[in-house]
């Protein structure tokens, strides 16, 4: 049996496991022992340990345990809640008013978190049921958090990005920076969509009523101060490592320590907001060290079978496909995977044999780390088995069944693929800011 044969046996055998249900890590994990141990005999049971302390040896590994503690810290203690009231007075007299503070909060606890999971959980607790309250109709809010939360794995801290980072020997800022402007653009994006849509059908994001609308000027701009702690929170951590005063693990450790100082500042540090935050932290903590260990692994054996070069060899020699749409292709693989698969595993399964035929193509790799972070937010809501759809079915209220949730993502994917669109084309959007900072 020849090794290219071999090594599409174990892609799909992975690929029909994850398909029965199981966890991901497992499968991986079990693919990769099973082929090692049947290809190399007894020698191949050192690669799972040989994986094992490979991760034990990466260091920056510990900015993700941090960024997720920093994140839900904020949540536990409700100062995203406090921002989410700022955005609900300022923005709420326009027509689809609250459905932007949504986006708005949304960008600001990307910010503040890095994971699409946190600012889910945010959305579905704090904006969802504010907004059914208020007459909004319920398929447009589904979608508005869906896409919102999505923002998290591209606007920095992306602890999606720091993962990539890891995998394509690419330097973390430069990615961080990378994902400003079209996390930005697609925010924007977000919000021309609700306008336009609720200029023409206001029914669907009514303003708030005229009593509401009644506050003192004065009480406005107190409410501004909600927006400080996340700014100074934001700039210690992301600030001073683009600035070169502290390393990458290091800005991860100042955020952690600024959330909690910040959650002791608003005197909502107790027992209970503590206990929350490290349970949910290790449980996340865990779920993403058992999948690199996994795709590590199954990545040493695909690496041993030669897979890259045959894959490159396939695409270019055999198909002779040209740069572009060897790209879309990949694109298109991530889009199918991303219906049954998350953002990290997707990373970790297909980024050792993606990353280097993206630079034998010619074709920068912070740009394309930025396309494969947007692919991944498209293929997290793209039905049947989009990740985020399941994930809003589960703290969605009774009344928003599945049916409502697929429907209220198909314009949001639109404008995220247009977004896709927009930095394939124009390069320059992901590329200009870190070639300003970095010089080149």
């Amino acid at each position: 049996m020849s090794y290219e044969v071999i090594a599409l046996l174990m892609f799909s055998s992975m690929m029909l496991m994850l398909l029965t249900g199981q966890r991901v890590f497992a499968a991986i994990g079990f693919i990769a022992v099973v082929a090692a141990l049947a290809l190399w005999g007894e020698g191949g049971s050192e690669m799972g340990f040989s994986a094992a302390m490979k991760l034990m040896k990466w260091y920056p590994l510990l900015t993700l345990p941090l960024f997720v503690y920093m994140g839900y810290m904020l949540s536990e203690s409700g100062i995203a809640d406090d921002l989410y009231k700022m955005f609900h007075v300022w923005m709420g007299p326009l027509n689809g008013g609250l459905a932007i503070g949504t986006v708005l909060l949304m960008v600001a606890v990307s910010a503040m978190n890095g994971l699409s999971v946190a600012g889910m959980a945010i959305g579905a607790s704090i904006a969802l049921p504010e907004l059914l309250r208020r007459g909004y109709d319920k398929i447009m809010v589904t979608g508005v958090i869906q896409a919102g939360s999505s923002l998290g794995i591209l606007v920095p801290p992306s602890v999606v990005l720091v993962l990539y980072g890891m995998i394509a020997r690419q330097p973390v800022g430069q990615l961080w920076l990378a994902g400003v402007f079209p996390g930005l653009m697609m925010a924007g994006l977000f919000i021309l969509y609700i306008v336009v849509r609720c200029w023409f059908q206001p029914q669907l994001g009514p303003a708030l009523a005229e009593q509401e609308r009644n506050i003192p000027f004065a009480q406005k701009l107190r409410l501004l101060r909600a927006g400080i702690l996340p700014l100074l929170i934001f700039f210690c951590m992301t600030g001073l490592f683009l600035m070169g005063v502290t390393s990458l693990v290091e800005s991860s450790a100042v955020g952690a320590v600024t959330a909690t100082l910040a959650a002791l500042i608003k005197g909502r540090l107790n027992y209970t907001v503590m206990e929350a935050t490290l349970r949910k932290t290790l449980g996340i903590s865990c779920m993403f060290m058992w999948i690199i260990l996994a795709a590590l692994c199954f990545g040493a054996v695909f690496d041993g079978l030669g897979a890259v070069k045959a894959i490159e060899g396939f695409f270019i020699g055999q198909l002779a496909l040209g740069p572009w749409e060897v790209l879309i292709l990949m694109q298109l693989s991530f889009l199918l995977m991303g219906t049954f698969l998350d953002d990290t595993a997707m990373l970790v399964i297909v980024a050792p044999l993606y990353v280097p035929l993206v630079d034998a193509l010619g074709f920068n790799l912070i740009w394309y780390g930025v396309l494969y972070t947007i692919t991944c937010q498209i293929a997290y809501m793209t039905p049947p088995f989009g990740y985020n759809l399941f994930l809003m079915r589960a703290m969605a209220p009774p009344e928003i069944g599945l049916k409502d949730i697929y429907v209220s993502i198909i314009p949001f994917v639109f404008v995220m693929m247009l977004a896709l669109a927009l930095v394939m084309l124009f390069p320059q959007i992901a590329l200009w800011l870190p070639g300003q900072h970095y010089g080149y």
